[in-house]
């Protein structure tokens, strides 16, 4: 059974402490929905558990399986099977997302998986995802609405079908029907791969659709209150005023989140693509 487990997790962001011993365990199958209010950390501990370079680890451990994630570059992580469906995903001229996926698929197997197999799989995705025909062919993310980004990034954890999936504000810029889509497709993964999930949402609409049997609350770097889908409700109708009060807890200034800067330079596909280069 895979498991996650974080412990005590502390994480500097250019030299300001944003996560301040957070513990977390995930097991396969699992769906955990982690909410808090804006600049608390929860887009920062999926980064670092991601291995974004800009997140510093100074304190703690995160394992997979028993394995010292820590000591893994992104694309070792990625392929030990954790996936991050970015809030704000970045555009790659030049690099159609066949290409893309196809290179980030052969990462992960012993033996290339052939063209046929290939382009039957990402048609089935694509039709899911109700995406454009011709999105095989368009560059990474170029030219790209919000909405279409974000369906992008699941047709990648389809396509991938990795055992641990962390969707960041997936459902942000989607409309209503685009939600119900999105959801659908991750439930179906889900039922098919036991995938875990790890969400991070402000919408309950997604949330109900989604069905997390786990709820936490993030506040001030640290997990303060745990719950079931109940609390999202809570929160939802409530919000976090109530947490302030019976915790006594003070929430701290927020500061404006600055989108992160990402490179494929030390990813799995990255490297695949060089390495096809040379031949």
């Amino acid at each position: 059974m895979k498991e996650l487990v974080i412990n005590n997790l502390h994480v500097s962001v250019e030299g300001k402490e944003i996560l301040k011993g957070v513990d977390l365990t995930i097991h396969e199958g699992e769906t955990h929905a982690l909410m808090g209010p804006n600049g608390n950390g929860k887009s920062t501990l999926l980064a670092a558990i991601m291995g974004h370079p800009r997140y510093t680890v100074t304190d703690g451990t995160i394992t997979l399986d028993g394995q010292n994630v820590l000591e893994m570059s992104v694309d070792e992580r990625s392929r030990a099977g954790i996936f991050l469906g970015m809030q704000y995903p970045q555009e790659i001229s030049g690099v159609t997302n066949s290409d893309f996926l196809r290179a980030a698929m052969n990462a992960r197997r012993e033996s290339p998986v052939s063209l046929f197999t290939f382009i039957k799989e990402m048609e089935k995705t694509i039709q899911a995802l109700q995406m454009k025909e011709d999105l095989a062919h368009r560059f990474l993310n170029e030219g790209f609405s919000g909405g279409e980004k974000k369906r992008n990034e699941i047709v990648q954890m389809m396509m991938l079908k990795p055992s641990i999936s962390m969707l960041d504000e997936i459902d942000s810029g989607l409309d209503v029907d685009a939600i119900k889509i999105v959801a659908d497709a991750i439930n179906t993964l889900q039922k098919e791969t036991n995938m875990a999930l790890m969400i991070v949402s402000h919408y309950e609409r997604f949330l109900e659709l989604i069905g997390p049997e786990y709820t936490h609350v993030l506040v001030n770097g640290k997990i303060v209150l745990d719950g079931d889908a109940s609390l999202a409700n809570k929160i939802d109708t409530e919000g976090y005023d109530w947490i302030y009060r019976d915790y006594n807890i003070t929430p701290a200034s927020v500061e404006p989140k600055k989108r992160p800067t990402v490179s494929l330079g030390t990813c799995a596909v990255s490297q695949q693509m060089r390495k096809g280069e040379k031949k």
